[in-house]
C-alpha cells in the first residue's frame, strides 16, 4: 500500500464532491496514508496543464457526469494517469473509505 496518494475529483460543479474528498482524508488518516484530494468543476479537466496531470495519481468522476467519460479518457491516458466513474452507491453514502479503496485499487493496476 502506498504511503500517500493524490486524487483529483470531478464532478458537475465541485461543492457536492467537497464533503466526499474530505471523508476521502479522513480514511486515508484512519488507513496510515497521506492523501491530497481536492474537487474540481468536471469543465477543469479540458484546461489542465502537463504539470497538474503530472502530480496525479487517480482522476475520479463523480457519478452525475460519468456520461462524459469517454470525452476525457484520452486526457488522461496520455497522461498515464487511470481515471474511472465513482459508483454511484459510494457517492450517495460519501463513503470515503470506498472511494479510497477505488482509487488504490487503480494505482495498483
Amino acid at each position: 500500500m502506498p504511503e500517500s496518494i493524490t486524487i483529483r475529483l470531478f464532478c458537475a460543479g465541485g461543492m457536492s464532491t467537497s464533503l466526499l474528498a474530505e471523508k476521502i482524508r479522513k480514511a486515508g488518516r484512519d488507513m496510515g496514508i497521506e492523501v491530497d484530494v481536492e474537487a474540481h468543476g468536471v469543465g477543469r479537466i479540458n484546461r489542465l496543464k502537463p504539470e497538474d496531470l503530472a502530480a496525479m495519481d487517480v482522476a475520479l468522476l463523480g457519478p452525475q457526469v460519468g456520461y462524459a467519460k469517454g470525452n476525457y479518457e484520452k486526457i488522461f491516458a496520455d497522461a498515464g494517469v487511470p481515471m474511472d466513474v465513482i459508483p454511484m452507491r459510494a457517492y450517495g453514502m460519501v463513503d470515503g473509505k470506498a472511494v479510497l479503496e477505488l482509487a488504490l485499487s487503480m494505482v495498483k493496476k
